[in-house]
């Protein structure tokens, strides 16, 4: 496939933008290529600005969980957009997008939008803060909650897929009070509360930043207790897993309830939206009805807040995630007997996301993610994009799946995974 134009593109923005893109995993550095520049995306698929044709398992990171440009959802768009775009006042959208997500989660008593779910995190621990009156917090090796201070300490996405150190920018005193463990080790989060002076735990119930890796047996369960026991707020970060591991989330996949949740993602079926919900005692400690500031001139936006709440109704009225688990159960199997049979490879999913690992065993934290054949990832993808198919440019990020995904397009993927499989001459396990 020739990329011309994208390269074009590309030097342009080195230009103008550092890096020449405006989010570094977008970059294609791990995998030794420059980006590709998109001219539109449509259902399943996206097009770059040299008329080339991709299966598309990026899905905007997540949030197409409708696939790309639902007719329903941009003729919303464009009604609410007839009417002004931006308010900066309360408008019913965003009380009806609340009641939806309510319904949908009943465990949220209140919820507020801001604008990234780095937004939700940052909002979510001030708020943990502010309500136990403790500073510091404890977050896992791998799991990426945005962008903020706090969180950037040990974090996945695009910080481990770039090495970057975790604290570049951040003050010291900053780092301090963040408790780091490994992902699904009880024993030392035990270690670390044991002095119950932590305001949060926060974690990825399942966590998709270091790819797509599953919480053992116990694990949730024992965060869960362990916070009860000291008092600490246990957040579940489900700006990526939300609606993507199932219909109502980590609550009622694994039974836990937190005492505050992150969304994004499909909540702004492609929007800029972000939120924090949970129990109404704590919400409450959120300005101007409590202490804790938190503020946004674009929070609420009626076009974003019309396009996630657009997005819920199709999502509920056409049973989107028991549609795209009909055709992936049947992937996952195949990829599953795939693996088996092929050495330094395995997959791992939950609902619809899933991480081809290039290594024997799927990994369980972050140490064992970092042990995966980076190079042979890079190759795959290469493969992949050259085939026609986009893929997440890193070997720590999920794959996703939409409701416009066909069997035949899942075919693809097993066709050409074997073919890459031969061409590598990848032993048999």
């Amino acid at each position: 496939m020739k990329r011309v134009v994208s390269e074009e593109f590309f030097k342009s923005a080195l230009k103008s933008i550092p890096g020449g893109v405006d989010s570094p995993v977008r970059a294609f550095k791990s995998v030794n290529l420059n980006p590709i520049f998109v001219d539109k995306a449509e259902g399943q698929f996206i097009y770059d600005v040299d008329g080339n044709k991709y299966l598309d398992f990026v899905l905007t990171w997540g949030p197409a969980v409708l696939g790309h440009a639902n007719d329903e959802v941009i003729e919303e768009i464009k009604r609410v957009a007839e009417k002004g775009i931006s308010f900066g006042m309360p408008s019913p959208l965003e009380v009806k997008l609340a009641e939806k997500v309510k319904e949908m989660l009943p465990y949220i008593d209140k919820i507020r939008f801001v604008n990234s779910g780095t937004e939700a995190t940052m909002t979510a621990i001030r708020l943990a803060r502010g309500y136990t009156k403790r500073d510091k917090i404890l977050k896992f090796n791998g799991c990426y909650h945005g962008h903020h201070d706090a969180l950037l300490v040990q974090a996945g996405s695009g910080v481990a897929t770039f090495g970057i150190p975790s604290t570049p920018g951040i003050p010291e005193d900053t780092v301090k009070t963040t408790l780091t463990c490994e992902y699904n080790d009880l024993g030392c989060v035990k270690e670390a509360l044991k002095n119950k002076d932590v305001a949060c735990v926060i974690v990825e119930p399942v966590a998709g930043n270091m790819g797509v890796v599953s919480p053992e047996k116990g694990f949730l369960e024992g965060l869960r207790e362990i916070c009860s026991e000291t008092g600490t707020l246990l957040i579940f970060d489900e700006v990526m897993t939300g609606f993507r591991i199932h219909s109502k989330g980590a609550f009622d996949l694994f039974g836990i309830t937190p005492d505050i949740a992150t969304f994004g993602k499909v909540i702004g079926g492609g929007m800029p939206v972000g939120a924090v919900g949970g129990k109404a005692e704590i919400m409450s400690y959120l300005a101007p009805e409590g202490p804790v500031y938190q503020a946004g001139t674009l929070s609420g936006n009626p076009v974003a807040m019309a396009c996630g709440l657009k997005t819920l109704e199709i999502y509920e009225r056409d049973n989107v995630f028991n549609s795209i688990m009909d055709i992936a159960s049947n992937f996952y199997s195949r990829l599953e007997e795939l693996c088996a049979k092929t050495k330094g490879i395995s997959v791992n999913y939950v609902g619809t996301m899933f991480t081809l690992f290039f290594r024997d065993t799927v990994p369980k934290n972050l140490k064992e993610v970092n042990e995966c054949d980076f190079d042979r990832f890079s190759s795959f993808f290469k493969f992949m994009l050259d085939n026609g198919v986009l893929l997440p440019p890193s070997q720590y990020e999920a794959n996703f799946l939409s409701v416009k995904h066909r069997g035949e397009d899942l075919d693809k993927y097993i066709a050409l995974l074997k073919e890459f499989i031969k061409i590598e001459g990848m032993q048999e396990a």
